[in-house]
C-alpha cells in the first residue's frame, strides 16, 4: 500500500507531525525560512536526517509509518493528523498524513507500505520547543495516565487534581501527557462509556462474586425495569458480624451517587473498637416498605438477628426494625435527641443557668437505675419549670428508647449511645464517591473505601501480634489481660486495673452465703468519694459481679472488680469474663491475605506491570547521585525499548 506525505507550500497542502521525547531535541535553530517576493513565507524544519522521511522508504504495519511521522513532525515543532484515503476498486491504495493546518492534498496498494512522496516546506511557523508538550499528539493520554485518573477517581480526586498531582510527581507540566481539560474529558468519556448498563454492569459484578467468590451474598429489586434496591455482603463481612453484630448500627445518606439512591451501610465495632462494615444497601426511597426489605435481606445474609440496632429517628426505620429485627432491641441515637436541646428551650434559660450540663449528666449516667433517672427528671423539670414543655414530654414518654439507664440489663449497651460511628463511616465513604458517579464508579469507590477500612484492621492486628507487653502495675493478672486482649482492648483493661488499683479502696465487707459483699468506694481524680459500689465475690471460681453493671456495659470487667481481685490476689481473668469479641485472632488471619483485598488486580499482567515499575524506581534510585550511571541506565532502558517496538 503506498502513503503519501504531503507537505507543498500549497495552500492546499501541507504535511504531517511526528512524537518524540523532549530529551532527544536538537539545540540547533528549529527551521530555515524562506520569504518570496511576493511576501510569501516557507518554513522548513531543520532536524538529522535520520529522523526524515525518506521517499522509497517501506514498512510492514501503517503503526510503524504514523510512528516514524510521528517523531519527525515531534522533532519539528508540528502536529499531524491523519488524512484522506484513497481507494482503488474496493481497496485502499493510498493514505496521507499531514500536518494539522493542511488543507486537502491531491494523489497503488502492494503487501506493503511504502513513503510515496514527501514534502518538508510549510507555510506556517514551527511550535516552539518548550510548547511541544501542549501539541494534539503530545497532550493524547496514555494508558499509564489514563489509570492514574481512574485510581484517583476511586479517591475523590477529580481529574483536575490529579493532573495537578501528577505534575507534582513527574517534576513538572512539561512531563505530563495531557493538559487538565484532556484529564477532564477522559473522565467524562468514562462516565459515557457506561451510559445506560450502568445497573446491568453492577448486578453482573455481583453475580459474578457470588459465582466465584465463597460465602457471598447479593439481592436486588427491580421495578419497572429499574433497579430500586441492592444489598450485599462479602465473606469478610459475614465473619465479622459473626464476631462483632451484637450491637449493629445503620443510617442512610444520600450523594454518592449521580440517581441519589440512599446508601445505607450497616456498621458495628470490632476487638480493635474501629468501625466495621457488615453489609451495604442502595435504596431509592426512604420508605418503611424499602428498609423492611432491607433487613429481610441482611438477615437472609447473616442468618441472625443483633442484639442492639441503633438509628437515627426515621419513623419508617423503626416501623421496619419492629417488624423485622422482633428478636433486637431498637434504640434511638442519643446525639440526635440532645442537639435539639438548646432550640427547645429558651435561649434567656440556656445561657443563664446550668441546665444544659444538668440534663447531660442525667441523662448520659450510665450507673443509674431508670427509677433514678426518672426522680431526677422530675426534681430538674421542676426546678427549671419546664413541666409545659412539650419537646422534653415528647422526649420523656419515648425515654425508655434512647436513655441509658434503660439500656443497662443489656449486653455491650455502651458499645454506641450513639449513631457517630456509622455517621463517620458514612462520611469516610462519601470521601471516595461522589454525586457524580455512575453506580459502577459507587461501587468501585465503595471497594477502596473498604479495602482501606481493612488495611486499618490488618494494621491494628499487625500491633496486636508485635507488641511486647510492658507492666505498669505489677499485678500478674495485668499480664494475662496482654496475653488475652487486643491491643487496644488490653489499653482500656489496663485502665481499669490501674485505676481499680489507685482510684478504688474497699470500705465496708460483708459475707452472705459464703459470698463475699465488698462496698467498694470509686475516687474521682482529685480524690473526691464519687459513687459506692457493691461488689459480689466467690472465692470458689472467682466469680464476681458489680452493681455498676461494667462487665455487661462494655464486655469486660470494671476497676472496682479489679480492686476485688487484687485484694484476694486473683491473678488470671476468669475464663466466664472473656469475651470472644475482644480476644486477639477472632478474626481468621487469612482474610487479610493478599487474596482477598478488593484494591489488588491479581491478574498476571497488573503483577508483573508493578514488578517493572518497582524495579525501574529500585534502579533509579541506586543510581540517582551518578550522572554516568543515570546516562548509562537510559541508554539501556532506551535499547530495551527498542528491541520491544522494532
Amino acid at each position: 500500500m503506498l502513503h503519501e506525505f504531503s507537505n507543498s507550500s500549497d495552500k492546499t497542502e501541507e504535511e504531517a507531525v511526528f512524537v518524540f521525547t523532549l530529551n532527544n531535541l536538537n539545540p540547533s535553530p528549529p527551521s530555515y525560512v524562506f520569504v518570496y517576493a511576493n511576501g510569501t513565507k516557507l518554513w522548513c524544519p531543520n532536524v538529522i536526517d535520520d529522523i526524515k522521511p525518506v521517499v522509497g522508504l517501506s514498512f510492514d504495519k501503517w503503526e510503524d509509518v504514523i510512528d516514524m511521522y510521528q517523531n519527525y513532525a515531534f522533532h519539528c515543532g508540528f502536529s499531524i493528523r491523519k488524512g484522506q484515503t484513497k481507494v482503488y476498486k474496493g481497496v485502499p491504495t493510498h493514505k496521507y498524513l499531514r500536518c494539522t493546518k493542511a488543507g486537502k492534498p491531491q494523489s497503488k496498494q502492494k503487501s506493503h507500505f511504502v513513503v510515496l512522496k514527501f514534502s518538508e516546506a510549510h507555510n506556517h511557523e514551527f511550535i516552539d520547543r518548550h510548547n511541544l508538550n501542549l501539541t494534539k499528539i503530545s497532550r493524547k493520554l496514555n494508558f499509564s495516565s489514563k489509570q492514574f485518573i481512574h485510581k484517583m477517581s476511586l479517591n475523590r480526586v477529580g481529574p483536575v487534581q490529579a493532573h495537578r498531582c501528577l505534575v507534582a510527581m513527574k517534576g513538572g507540566h512539561h512531563n505530563v501527557n495531557g493538559t487538565p481539560v484532556d484529564f477532564k474529558n477522559f473522565a467524562h468519556k468514562m462516565r459515557m462509556f457506561i451510559g445506560e448498563r450502568d445497573s446491568q454492569l453492577v448486578l453482573d459484578r455481583l453475580r459474578d462474586r457470588f459465582e466465584n467468590l465463597p460465602d457471598f451474598f447479593f439481592d436486588f429489586q427491580v421495578s419497572n425495569g429499574q433497579l430500586r434496591s441492592l444489598f450485599w455482603a462479602d465473606e469478610i463481612s459475614k465473619l465479622n458480624y459473626n464476631v462483632f453484630g451484637d450491637v449493629v448500627a445503620f443510617d442512610a445518606t444520600y450523594h454518592t451517587n449521580k440517581y441519589n439512591m440512599l446508601f445505607v451501610p450497616f456498621t458495628g465495632v470490632d476487638h480493635h473498637t474501629q468501625c466495621v462494615t457488615f453489609g451495604v444497601g442502595l435504596l431509592f426511597s426512604e420508605t418503611t416498605e424499602s428498609y423492611k426489605w432491607l433487613l429481610l435481606s441482611f438477615i437472609k445474609a447473616h442468618c441472625k438477628q443483633p442484639l442492639l440496632v441503633l438509628t437515627d429517628q426515621d419513623p419508617s426505620m423503626r416501623q421496619a426494625i419492629l417488624e423485622v429485627f422482633n428478636e433486637s432491641r431498637h434504640r434511638l441515637c442519643m446525639w440526635h435527641i440532645m442537639k435539639k436541646l438548646p432550640a427547645k428551650i429558651t435561649a434567656d434559660l440556656f445561657k443563664n443557668t446550668n441546665i444544659r450540663a444538668e440534663v447531660h449528666r442525667l441523662v448520659w449516667n450510665v450507673y443509674i437505675k431508670p427509677s433514678t433517672f426518672e426522680n431526677r427528671w422530675e426534681e430538674l423539670i421542676s426546678k427549671y419549670s419546664l413541666a409545659n414543655n412539650q419537646w422534653l414530654k415528647d422526649m420523656y414518654d419515648i425515654r425508655d428508647r434512647w436513655v441509658p439507664a434503660y439500656f443497662r440489663e443489656i449486653p455491650l449497651c455502651c458499645l454506641m449511645k450513639t449513631t457517630s460511628r456509622c455517621e463517620s463511616s458514612n462520611a469516610a465513604f462519601k470521601i471516595n464517591s461522589s454525586s457524580a458517579n455512575t453506580l459502577v464508579q459507587f461501587m468501585l469507590c465503595f471497594e477502596t473505601k473498604i479495602d482501606s477500612q481493612r488495611y486499618r484492621q490488618r494494621m491494628s492486628e499487625f500491633k496486636t501480634s508485635t507488641s511486647t507487653f510492658v507492666g505498669t502495675t505489677d499485678l500478674p493478672i495485668e499480664s494475662h489481660a496482654f496475653s488475652i486482649y487486643s491491643h487496644e482492648i488490653f489499653f482500656a483493661v489496663r485502665n481499669e486495673i490501674t485505676k481499680g488499683k489507685l482510684f478504688c479502696y474497699i470500705s465496708n465487707t460483708d459475707t452472705v452465703d459464703d459470698i463475699f459483699v465488698f462496698q467498694v468506694t470509686h475516687l474521682a481524680r482529685r480524690n473526691d468519694a464519687t459513687h459506692v459500689f457493691q461488689v459480689r465475690f466467690n472465692s470458689v471460681d472467682n466469680s464476681a459481679s458489680c452493681s455498676c453493671m461494667g462487665f455487661t456495659r462494655i464486655g469486660y470487667l470494671c476497676r472496682h472488680i479489679f480492686c476485688v481481685y487484687r485484694l484476694k490476689k486473683v491473678e488470671r481473668i476468669p475464663t466466664l469474663y472473656i469475651l470472644n469479641r475482644w480476644m486477639r485472632d477472632v478474626i481468621p488471619k487469612h482474610v487479610y491475605s493478599i487474596e482477598y483485598r478488593y484494591g489488588v488486580d491479581k491478574t498476571p499482567q497488573y503483577v508483573m506491570r508493578n514488578e517493572i515499575l518497582e524495579i525501574v524506581t529500585e534502579c533509579v534510585d541506586l543510581v540517582r547521585s551518578d550522572t554516568d550511571s543515570l546516562a548509562r541506565l537510559v541508554e539501556q532502558l532506551c535499547e530495551t525499548k527498542l528491541n520491544l517496538t522494532g
